[in-house]
């Protein structure tokens, strides 16, 4: 089957983009403003995008809150969406009034972080400590500006659950994170298994 520009609304209902490009990991996104709000969102266009130095990288559909407080402070927090923490993460999408603090609103507690002011969701077994290295507003194909905006943060520190913590590595099955797929689905990690890079990659 073919999908494009020319017969879209004929074949599908919704969009399959985000079901194709799926799961895809929740960036629980954590940011202050410079008068000390508070803002915690989830973002399923979230990423690693590099190591040494670790960053990462989330993208808004429009100018919300987290982008306004980062481009006014320059950190962010990230916290580790879990299965048992699907429900609050899903609470913190709700559209609230600037400032309205939202891990209030879900029921959330927050911890303090070290080496940025954001603070971190408390019951996350592993979070991000990040500082950004670039906010900027895409483009489409025609060079027109979009209200999207992607950022750019480098990893200054990380905070992990020692009850996850096994043997020197991080257990991401036992933590159980959550991803976003396709539509209103999501993703649970439940098992792994390793493959061994050729020589050489």
């Amino acid at each position: 089957m073919y999908y494009g520009e020319d017969g879209r609304e004929l074949a599908f209902r919704h969009d399959p983009f985000k079901a194709i490009v799926a799961p895809r990991p929740i960036g629980w996104i954590s940011a202050m403003s410079a008068r000390g709000e508070v803002n915690l969102s989830p973002y399923s266009f979230f990423n690693a995008i590099s190591s040494k130095p670790n960053l990462v990288m989330f993208s808004s559909e429009n100018r919300k809150d987290a982008v306004s407080f980062i481009e006014e402070t320059g950190e962010f927090t990230c916290s580790l969406v879990t299965r048992a923490l699907v429900q609050q993460m899903n609470l913190t999408s709700a559209p609230l009034p600037r400032g309205e603090n939202e891990y209030a609103h879900a029921g959330l507690a927050m911890a303090p972080s070290r080496l940025v002011k954001p603070p971190r969701v408390a019951g996350s077994p592993a979070a991000l400590e990040c500082k950004l290295i670039s906010l900027q507003q895409l483009r489409d194909l025609d060079g027109q500006e979009l209200p999207r905006w992607m950022v750019i943060g480098q990893v200054v520190a990380a905070y992990l659950d020692e009850a996850f913590v096994r043997d020197g590595r991080f257990d991401t099955a036992a933590a159980g994170p959550v991803a976003r797929c396709g539509y209103a689905d999501y993703a649970a990690v439940t098992e792994m298994f390793s493959l061994t890079r050729p020589p050489g990659g």
